[in-house]
């Protein structure tokens, strides 16, 4: 009989420690999907760069992204141009790691014609 109680005793008390090293590891997994979820992508906007060159404003749909490094684009200040970088939708930031002039774009307040 003292068996069957010690058995008993000893589930209970393995219960609770089974069910709590099984939490952490379901978190982690929720956590990393929504890391992958979040993640900035590549992403290719063409749009018009701001005169303070820090956001860009997309042709397609009109949609304001503020550039994470402003550096990237300086000299094109005001211009038309098709930016390359890893965009994050849910901060709206784009890390620019290319430039390239589109024909027909607009030109700097500075440098329009007299």
């Amino acid at each position: 009989m003292k068996k069957i109680w010690v058995a008993m005793l000893s589930m209970l008390l393995a219960l609770p420690l089974i069910a709590l090293a099984q939490d952490p590891a379901q978190q982690n997994d929720d956590a990393m999907k929504q890391g992958q979820s979040a993640s900035p992508k590549r992403a290719s906007v063409k749009g018009t760069i701001s005169e303070d060159g820090k956001s860009i404003v997309s042709d397609t749909d009109g949609k304001s992204w503020t550039i994470a490094n402003p550096d990237a684009v300086k000299g094109h200040e005001g211009h038309h141009v098709q930016v390359t970088g890893s965009a994050d939708a849910a901060t709206g930031q784009i890390q620019i790691a290319s430039v390239k002039m589109i024909k027909g774009g607009a030109m700097k307040k500075d440098s329009a014609p007299q």
